[in-house]
């Protein structure tokens, strides 16, 4: 996992946001703080359940110059059904190829479902220069994050 202070891994990845577009972190930077909500998978409770937690909130992150954005492997065009799904209107980072977990340090497997290298349930609030200002990883994916606790990381930073 990556530590406070490390500076956050660049990435380039498929955005769900209505449509598929490419989202490279080093590009998007001018939108932070950034918050990236790591999730197992869409369509399922707890993660449906963040997802939409974090959109019923998102006024306050919109208030602090903050921009939300979901990640998981699921593939792009599922996470733009779950995005329609479950009405969200941030965008949704598809990493299907694992390179972002692997970067973040945040695979983990479901050993009893048979699925293997999904993103753990995560936060990383990045600052404007690139640097990890916040991180927070559930040690049991059906834990939610504090989000009043992400909101303060995030009002920090101003």
């Amino acid at each position: 996992m990556v530590d406070e202070g490390d500076a956050a891994p660049d990435f380039t990845a498929p955005l769900a946001n209505g449509d598929v577009t490419q989202f490279t972190l080093s590009d998007r930077l001018d939108e932070a703080p950034l918050v990236l909500a790591f999730f197992p998978g869409a369509f399922t409770g707890t993660c449906t359940h963040e997802m939409e937690t974090f959109e019923d909130r998102l006024g306050e992150f919109d208030d602090l110059g903050a921009t939300v954005y979901g990640v998981s492997v699921d593939t792009p065009f599922a996470l733009d059904a779950f995005r329609e799904d479950s009405d969200l209107t941030f965008g949704m980072i598809s990493d299907t190829n694992r390179r972002i977990v692997d970067a973040y340090d945040l695979a983990m497997d479901f050993a009893s479902l048979g699925v293997d290298d999904v993103a753990k349930r995560a936060v990383v609030v990045v600052d404007g220069d690139g640097v990890v200002r916040y991180e927070w990883v559930a040690g049991d994916p059906s834990i939610e994050p504090d989000y009043d606790e992400v909101r303060d990381a995030v009002a920090a930073l101003n």
